[in-house]
């Protein structure tokens, strides 16, 4: 619901109300027993990410990684289908453990 005193294009400028962009965190735990091919790895995820025309920001340890994804466009958010896609691709990988992929939050303004 856009705020009533606050003029829509200072509303653009803040990113707030109808011009909110979403996105998600995501982790996983990367098995070090498993023979996970790590450049075929984050060749996949990139492949999808660009695919969905998404934006991913992540770090990571020999044994985990995590990250935040939202649109590539400016005014756009990423949706529960990217959410989904993501989920699903991350299971089809072998050698990944406790995957976890949050709800939408605001990108610039957290939950």
């Amino acid at each position: 619901m856009a705020n009533p005193k606050m003029k829509r294009r200072l509303r653009k400028k803040l990113y707030l109300d109808d011009f909110a962009v979403l996105g998600f965190d995501f982790s996983c735990e990367i098995d070090s027993n498993s023979e996970l091919d790590v450049d075929g790895f984050f060749d996949g995820l990139i492949q999808l990410i660009e695919s969905r025309n998404l934006l991913i920001g992540g770090v990571g340890t020999e044994t985990e990684f995590s990250g935040f994804i939202t649109s590539n466009e400016r005014y756009s958010s990423a949706t529960d289908e990217d959410r989904e896609a993501l989920k699903s691709w991350f299971d089809s990988v072998k050698g990944l453990d406790n995957i976890k992929v949050e709800p939408l939050c605001d990108a610039h303004y957290g939950y």
